[in-house]
This record gives C-alpha cells, structure tokens and sequence, in this order.
C-alpha cells in the first residue's frame, strides 16, 4: 500500500499543465514606465522610506533582526533592489536617470538595493590595475546618493569580478581566473581585494561629503560574491583538469599531518589510501573527483571550513581597519553541509537560490519549465536551510527564471516564505528590477532575458506584490520554529554536496527552521538526520499546543499549511494559497474547482497564472476596505520567441520587443462592504484608465487581462 500511495503522488505531480483555451498573445502597449505621484502603483505613502541619517544605522537587533540604531526594539524589513548593471544593460545611470531611477525605485517599495559588480563596471576598458573609469565612477557615487536620498540603503560587494581590479581584460563578468580561489592562498590576491576596498570604499563621495565606508546607508558589505571553494571549483571545472587546484594540495596535507599526525593513522580513516602516499613528506593526493564519496572527501570538507572562516576572519578585520563599522557577511550560495559550518560564525548570513537556472543567453539554452510549487518551493527550502538562528538572514539574490511558464509563482512563493520565516532582506536578482521606459538600445534590453525581470510583466507584479507580502507584512512570522542541531565537523559526510534532507526541510513549509549548536527538546531536528522522522515532530508541535489539532499538513500527500493558517501549499493540485487581513492569494498551475480564500474566492479560469487582492487604504481587511489593488498575472513571451522542442525548454531564438503577455481571465467572487464598486484596469506603468473602467458586483465577475487600454497585470477595485 505504501509504495502504490508513492507511485500515486509521483502520478499526480508529474502531469502536465493544461492546455490553455486561447493562444492569443497581446502586445504591450507602454513605452516610458514612470508611474506617477497619484498612482495606485505608487506605495511611497503606504510603504514610506524614513530618511538615512546618522541614527538611521542599520544593525543587529536582540532579536536577531535588522533594526535601525534610533529604534533597536523595532525590526525592519528590507524590499530589495538588485542593481547588476553592466556596459550590456545600460551601465549606471547619468544623473538625471539616478535621481528618476532612485525616486523611482521607493515608489515601488524599495527600501535597500544591491550593488553587484561594481569592479567589473569600474574597470571595463581600463588597461592599468585599479584605474577607475572616472565617469563610472562619478555615476557610481550620484546613484549612491540619490540612493540614499530617496531612504534606500546599500549593500555591496567586496569583490563580485573574477577579475577584480586587474587591468587588462575584457572579460570581467564570466569566471575566468581564479581570483577567488586565490584569495585563500596567496597574500597578494588578498592585497589587491583590500586595496580595492581601500581605493572605492574609503575614497570620499562628492555628492554625500563622506565615504561609503563609514557612510549611514552602507548597511552590508558581502566580502566576496559566492566564494565556496567548492563552488568556485565548480563553476571554473573544465574537462580535462583535475577537479580540484594543486595549490590546495599542499594546505590539505598540512591540515591532514595537524589532525592524524601519521600516515598509520591516517591509513585507518581512508580505506583508499595508496602506498606512495605518505604525510610526513605531504604527498597525499586530493581527490580525484568530487562526485565519488570518499573519507577524503569527506576531510577535504573539513579543511575548507577551517580555511573559509580564518579568511573570513582575516578580512572581517581588515575592513574594520579601514573603518568600517556595518555589517558583514560572506559565502552566500551553495547550501551545503560544509558551507553551513563556514557560515556558523558570521554575523549576517546571505544566500542566492534559482528555479529554474539558465546558463546562457544563447540559442540552445535550456529550462526544466518545472514549477516550484510541485517541488514544494524547494528553492526557498535549500537556502532557508542554511540561515542560522538568531541572526539576519538576506536572500541576497532569487529568480524563478523567465521563460518558465510557471514564474508567476515566484511573486507569491518567495515574498510569502520569507515573511513567514521572519527573514530580513529579500532580493530578487536582476539588472536593475524596474526600467524607466521599454525600448532602451542595449543588448540585454532588446527584449525579455533571464536575470531581466524589469522587462517581465509577470516578474513585475510578483515584485508589487512581494513589497506587500513582504515588506508591509501582510503575512505574518511563524511562531513556530523547528531549530536543526549542528554538531561541527563531526556532522560532515563523505558526499561533498550533501545537504540537508528535503523530507525535514518540508517543516519550513509549517514553521521556521534554522540551525542552531544547541538545539534542545522534541522540537528539534536531532542528529544522525536520518534518524529523525518529520510527522513525529510534527506530532510533538500538535502535542504542545504548538500547531492546531485542525492544521492541515500531510506530509504523505504534500499539503503544507503554516502554523499560521495563512499558507497552504497543495503539490498534488499546483496550488499556494496565501490569507491574511489584507492580501488573499493564490498562484495555480490547475483550477480544477472554486478556491475560497476567504473574501475572495476564484470560480474559474481559462489557464495557470496568479491572483491576489490587496488592501490600499488604511483598512484592517479586504472586508472592510473601500480600495484594493487586484493583481492577474499569466505569462509573457518576447515577439517572435521560438523554441527548437514543443515543451520549450530549449531556446531557439529569444525574439525582440513587443513583450507580448498571454490573453487570460478569471471568474471571481469577493465578500466586500456594501456599495456600488468599480473595476479599473491599471496600465503597467501606473496609470488607472478610467475610461475602461466598470462598475461590476462583487459578488462575481470576471477579470480579463485584455483591457480597452492594453493588456495588463494590475486593476484597482474602489466603492464609490
């Protein structure tokens, strides 16, 4: 019975989304993106940005949250902006632009952005190390200004290039040196990432009168963009070399004589251990392949987390030398075991995590066209995995990457999760996450592209409604935590990509999770892991009064319902339900019968997509609300995209704009206050056209995203 209840689930999650009832695709009609001041898009009064001055500090609260040092009893959630530019995008803005560009932004909801290559941008075209393009950088310092102007801290990296500040070379966005790997070893490499620091950091801004380093909005400084050894390695491994560098080989042998002191004992723990092989004259091998499990891995392991956190360490305090007195974090990908124990002694932890990844911006390119949901949003899961208890954690980048049909899911998923985990910052990666108009002459701005989500309808109403969800905190922290006990190095496996089993990340779909080294009592997640049975945890939580007796989680048939009602993930129909006071949601890749969310309730629809409603004015709940924002996404294409398969995952050509978005509708009815309401399409630049609004009965009508005035992603719902 247990296997045929398997095969069932499997059955059932493996069929296909439906076929949608109309092909019809509808070009977007806006050209310049600006919203206006009076727009419904606008959420600078409901989500307003206090200004950045020297109270306005961001640090570490008791809590473990991100505070601002003039209210250190009161968290702040952090919506942020990722700004990736590059000469490809656009490049950084003149001055005109920034300051559009940053009021722009905390229109949106932004209270925080990312700078991501930096040195790359400093240095493209420069021949001598270190020698800044003197326009970039005057363009560099005024964003930052406006930046702050507008109340939107910064976070920046360290490093992000392979190739740093090195002159001479024009390929600084692709891993083409091992300059991250270096700074483990070799003392110059670490000099040039200080002296960059130096050179950028501590050089006086003209337009602030001070130096990032030591300036209000400087909130975070990530030391090096994903730098794991072992990532590192992945990302630079070509057929042909050994796996790993030989310049760890000497490191690894002087770890191994400081832990075994012979080659008898070591000859004890590694059963493959060749006779020519010797300590006393270090010439043990390193592995030959890191995907064949074997104690030396297994030490290997151990020896990137000594030398990860004493570098770590060694730069936390060079940054402090030049004055910096903000926050720091480093490794801030790859959720593995060992990367968990080189995390434990940061003081911040940042993580990046993909649906869907794509490599490549060339034809040929592929997708799995999965949805998150099926998985039980295991994307969010892998890196909630990684946070460590009772410190920020900052999703420093996520995407559920376009072209996958089932993206609508991200702007539900991730900002839903994050707030429900009690994460701080949220960060969904991009060039920039807004552009000013559509048609902009750069290469990466011809038409939609992955890690472009500025240009996506379907990304951008995920982001409007992430600054709702997330940063005003329509859902609600767990009270619920389920800590996961790490014992140290002793935890490590013989398998170098082990990670934390995916049936125990599931109760980050009830409560929190995190790591902690002194989990205690029958909530937590004890070692050996495989030891440890969910359900019965589960059972405990019921036990202490902790989760309902009514909550709905069946781990059996994957349905997830929070510990605070507010959530419930059903893999078996491809459905996130989100209710609370003031937004009700629900992303779905099958409507196979009516969702009642609450006060609203979705009859029906002609294909997969997104809908949520949200409250506007300054009501409690969308029942007592007189203005509500509804938001229906579907999916978007690039005019003339084709793909070489009829399930496309493989990109033939990427097209060119028009963005055209896939015609849909839904049938809904809504509990609201009595009156006469009207629906009004929103364009997506903000602009509510009046003249193709309607007055319609709450009680049911039907939403199409094929309005008079284009097709859209956003409507306001108001009672006169």
């Amino acid at each position: 019975m247990k296997h045929w209840r398997r095969w069932a689930l499997a059955a059932l999650l493996a069929v296909p989304s439906p076929v949608f009832a109309s092909n019809e695709w509808l070009p977007v009609r806006e050209t310049s993106m600006v919203l206006g001041n009076q727009s419904p898009l606008d959420f600078s009064s409901i989500l307003p940005n206090p200004p950045i001055d020297d109270g306005s500090q961001l640090l570490t609260g008791k809590q473990g949250s991100f505070v601002r040092a003039s209210a250190p009893d009161k968290p702040v959630k952090l919506l942020c902006a990722s700004l990736a530019w590059s000469p490809a995008s656009g490049g950084f803005p003149n001055h005109a632009d920034a300051d559009l560009y940053a009021a722009q932004l905390a229109k949106h909801g932004y209270n925080i952005a990312r700078l991501h290559f930096v040195d790359a941008s400093l240095m493209f075209g420069r021949n001598r190390d270190f020698d800044f393009d003197p326009e970039t950088l005057d363009r560099v310092h005024y964003l930052l200004a406006a930046l702050k102007r507008n109340g939107i801290y910064w976070i920046m990296d360290g490093l992000s290039s392979w190739r740093g500040a090195y002159g001479g070379y024009d390929d600084r966005w692709e891993p083409s040196s091992d300059l991250k790997l270096a700074l483990y070893f070799d003392g110059k490499a670490f000099d040039h990432w200080l002296e960059f620091q130096r050179r950028f950091l501590t050089m006086v801004n003209p337009y602030t009168g001070t130096a990032p380093i030591t300036d209000s909005a400087l909130a975070l400084v990530i030391l090096v963009n994903e730098n794991n050894i072992e990532f590192d390695s992945i990302v630079r491994e070509r057929e042909g070399r050994p796996h790993y560098d030989d310049r760890l080989k000497l490191p690894f042998n002087a770890w191994l004589k400081q832990r075994y002191r012979s080659t008898e004992a070591l000859s004890k723990a590694w059963p493959d251990l060749k006779s020519d092989e010797r300590l006393e004259d270090a010439s043990i091998e390193l592995p030959k392949s890191r995907y064949e499990d074997s104690p030396r891995l297994k030490d290997l392991q151990a020896l990137f987390v000594s030398v990860e956190t004493g570098t770590t360490a060694r730069m936390t305090d060079a940054l402090r030398s030049l004055g910096y007195r903000g926050e720091i974090s480093n490794f801030n990908n790859w959720p593995t075991l060992q990367t968990t124990l080189s995390r434990e002694a940061l003081a911040v932890i940042t993580m990046n995590t993909y649906q869907d990844w794509v490599g490549s911006y060339s034809p040929g390119a592929t997708m799995t066209q999965k949805s998150s949901i099926d998985d039980g949003a295991g994307y969010m899961r892998l890196i909630a995995a990684a946070r460590w208890l009772g410190k920020p954690f900052v999703v420093s980048e996520y995407d559920h990457l376009f072209w996958n049909r089932y993206r609508y899911e991200a702007g539900l998923a991730m900002p839903a999760y994050a707030a429900q985990q009690g994460w701080d910052v949220l960060c969904r990666h991009a060039h920039g996450p807004i552009v000013l108009k559509y048609g902009e002459p750069y290469p990466h701005k011809k038409g939609m592209l992955p890690y472009a989500i500025a240009l996506d309808p379907v990304a951008r109403a995920g982001e409007t409604l992430a600054a709702l969800l997330f940063r005003r905190g329509d859902v609600s922290a767990s009270k619920l935590t389920f800590p996961f006990l790490v014992r140290g190095t002793d935890d490590l496996t013989d398998d170098m990509q082990a990670r934390e089993p995916e049936q125990l990340t599931e109760l980050g779909l009830v409560g929190a999770i995190g790591m902690t080294n002194a989990a205690a009592g029958s909530l937590s997640v004890g070692q050996p892991r495989s030891s440890v049975d969910p359900q019965v945890i589960l059972d405990a939580a019921k036990a202490a009064g902790l989760l309902t007796k009514g909550n709905q989680t069946d781990l059996k048939t994957g349905l997830y319902e929070s510990d605070t009602g507010e959530l419930l993930l059903d893999r078996l129909r491809g459905q996130l339900r989100v209710s609370t006071p003031k937004t009700e949601a629900v992303a779905f890749s099958t409507l196979r019968q009516p969702v009642n969310l609450g006060s609203v309730r979705v009859e029906a629809s002609d294909g997969n997509g997104l809908l949520a409603v949200s409250v506007l004015d300054d009501a409690d709940s969308i029942a007592q609300s007189r203005r509500l924002l509804v938001i229906y996404a579907t999916d978007a294409h690039n005019t003339g995209m084709t793909f070489s398969d009829d399930e496309e995952k493989v990109i033939a050509d990427f097209g060119r704009l028009p963005v055209l978005i896939r015609k849909g509708y839904v049938d809904l009815s809504l509990t609201l206050a009595k009156g006469d309401w009207r629906l009004t399409p929103v364009t997506l630049n903000g602009v509510a056209s009046t003249e193709a609004g309607q007055v319609i009965s709450p009680t049911g009508f039907r939403l199409s995203n094929d309005a008079a005035s284009g097709p859209t992603t956003f409507f306001l719902l108001e009672r006169d």
